[in-house]
């Protein structure tokens, strides 16, 4: 990391702690059920929030890395192997043409990751109908669960990129990862989700082996102390635990997929950032519509496929002139089209 690559990393950061500060200490303070009305609205800010965000990137993309000439922009196009070509481009015109592919770049990753997490949302419904939780302590557990998948995307974007930058073919196991994952989902597509059976789960297990679970719910507090000073852990704890679990296993999809648009780690890191910062007003709007976008998980799959493919084939796609601006397109035409089929054909 340079200096700008730090201070932008710290700002952005510190941004980001204090939003969701802000939302859980002094917005809304007290334990209740999120409405149809209050998750709309949320979602419409972080939706923008994450849009301003695009058009900072746009105007002072080189922000980011601390650029100041043409050679740190060739340099940077060549470490991070963008389709871009600034050659006989002035500083100022390849400065633009730089900028408008990062800005891209990070809008087309953040509408992936939004995608992809719509699968992830209906395991946490799952989760918490198998523990029984009461949905006005839905909106705690889902901070706390986010809180969580900040620090470990984090973790998994940046050792990722110190891994590709190393050893470039890991790229080619990720694809060939995300067609299975994507022909796998499309050939599961007609199943029904299977009910989490929470005495098997290893999460369970674990906790139940070595930490003192409270056998119920205690309000929405997450431990208790009992007489002789011990700490026991409540329920709700435990389902923190179990949403962590699967989000590091989403994780597994969703940011190799990410690393098909861009091999840029702040861009991955920034656009996963964004899309998850949005997940618990999504997933509240989610449990209105659980059954009308009955076509999303076939787009899902389509989805996932092509991005596999884009990793294997990646050098021979530059080659043909297949851009940035070509996987956006791509990916909001296999969303858009199949949540009008959803409309169109509604399930019985």
């Amino acid at each position: 990391m340079n200096g700008s690559e730090i201070l932008m990393f710290v700002i952005f950061n510190a941004f980001v702690l204090f939003m969701l500060f802000l939302d859980l200490k002094v917005i809304d303070r007290k334990s209740h059920e999120v409405k149809f009305r209050e998750a709309t609205l949320w979602s419409v800010f972080w939706i923008v929030l994450a849009i301003g965000f695009y058009f900072l990137i746009r105007s002072h993309g080189e922000w980011i890395h601390g650029i100041s000439s043409i050679e740190d922009i060739q340099g940077k196009i060549s470490k991070y192997h963008q389709p871009v070509d600034i050659t006989g481009l002035s500083y100022e015109e390849a400065l633009t043409l730089y900028k408008n592919n990062l800005s891209l770049e990070y809008i087309t990753g953040y509408i992936i990751e939004k995608t992809l997490s719509v699968d992830n949302l209906f395991v946490m419904i799952m989760i918490f109908y198998a523990f029984g939780v009461q949905k006005k302590y839905y909106k705690e557990v889902l901070f706390w669960g986010i809180l969580g998948a900040l620090i470990m995307r984090f973790i998994f974007i940046f050792g990722a990129a110190a891994v590709i930058s190393r050893f470039e073919w890991v790229l080619y196991v990720f694809g060939a990862f995300l067609v299975y994952t994507g022909i796998k989902m499309f050939a599961d597509r007609n199943k029904e989700e299977n009910k989490i059976d929470i005495g098997k789960h290893p999460v369970v297990k674990f906790a139940a082996k070595y930490l003192r679970v409270y056998p119920k719910f205690i309000g929405n507090r997450f431990y208790i102390k009992k007489p002789h000073r011990k700490f026991y852990f409540t329920p709700l704890f435990i389902v923190v635990l179990v949403i962590e679990f699967s989000d590091v296993i989403f994780a597994t999809d969703s940011v190799p997929a990410i690393f098909s648009i861009t091999q840029d780690p702040y861009i991955v890191y920034f656009s996963n950032i964004f899309a998850i910062l949005g997940l618990r007003s999504l997933f509240f709007l989610l449990l209105n519509f659980i059954n009308r976008f009955h076509y999303l998980k076939h787009g899902l799959a389509i989805l996932l496929t092509f991005i596999g493919l884009k990793l294997i084939f990646d050098h021979w796609l530059k080659e043909w002139g297949f851009t940035t601006t070509h996987s956006l397109i791509v990916v909001l035409s296999v969303l858009v089209i199949s949540m009008v089929i959803s409309i169109m054909f509604p399930k019985k």
